[in-house]
């Protein structure tokens, strides 16, 4: 799973869960944010006088990181092992490097330096954020993931709560039923009008002819299109 460091997370990936743990890819757009925060050139700019220094620690961190993120524009859309080579070959250098880098510059700051918390939290989580090398599956962010959040993020000021525990796993699944027609190309209304239409006269032992990798379009809705 690919996600921020949030600590609700962790019980996924504990050993002894009881379906077995899950492995953790942090994204490197996370931590690449609490660089940027520290070196928005363009922000300061807009505060003036009350603008903090820029830290060129965090302007050299976040060079680097786009260094990694230069690699996979390049590559993307290509197979999992190809991406796997090109990042062994490209990608797994410059980590070391950064690795190396962020290492010897927290060990001059103090606890109290502002560009320390971002550090840490690289460093702390180093092998988790480095296990894109060792898996072309997995990508360097999950801002795929975020975007697909946002109506999720922007809607709840409409709808500000989901009731109870109940109505939020509700929710959740209609949020993931919906994201899966995107991902297979279905137009989710269509699909939500076919399925609503037809589960009740649908055989119980039959529901995954009804999911959306294998849904057919009924005659109507392909002569309409």
């Amino acid at each position: 799973m690919q996600a921020d460091a949030y600590s609700g997370y962790n019980g996924l990936y504990d050993p002894g869960r009881e379906k077995g743990a899950i492995v953790s890819a942090l994204c490197w757009a996370h931590a690449r944010r609490q660089f940027f925060e520290l070196a928005d050139i363009a922000a300061n700019a807009r505060r003036g006088k009350q603008a903090p220094a820029i830290s060129p620690i965090a302007l050299e961190a976040v060079k680097r990181i786009d260094a990694l993120f230069d690699i996979e524009r390049a590559i993307n859309g290509l197979s999992a092992s190809e991406r796997l080579r090109v990042r062994q070959e490209q990608s797994a250098p410059l980590l070391a490097d950064l690795k190396a880098w962020l290492s010897e510059e927290r060990s001059r700051l103090s606890r109290s330096a502002s560009v320390a918390k971002p550090i840490d939290y690289l460093l702390k989580r180093w092998d988790r954020f480095a296990y894109f090398l060792d898996d072309g599956r997995i990508c360097l962010s999950n801002n795929a993931a975020e975007r697909a959040l946002r109506g999720v993020a922007v809607g709840r000021h409409n709808w500000t709560f989901a009731g109870s525990d109940r109505g939020g796993e509700r929710a959740a699944a209609i949020y993931t039923l919906i994201e899966t027609c995107k991902m297979n190309g279905i137009d989710p209304r269509a699909w939500l009008a076919d399925v609503l239409r037809r589960l009740p006269g649908h055989p119980a032992g039959r529901i995954a002819d009804l999911l959306p990798w294998n849904w057919e379009k009924p005659a109507a809705f392909a002569q309409a299109a």
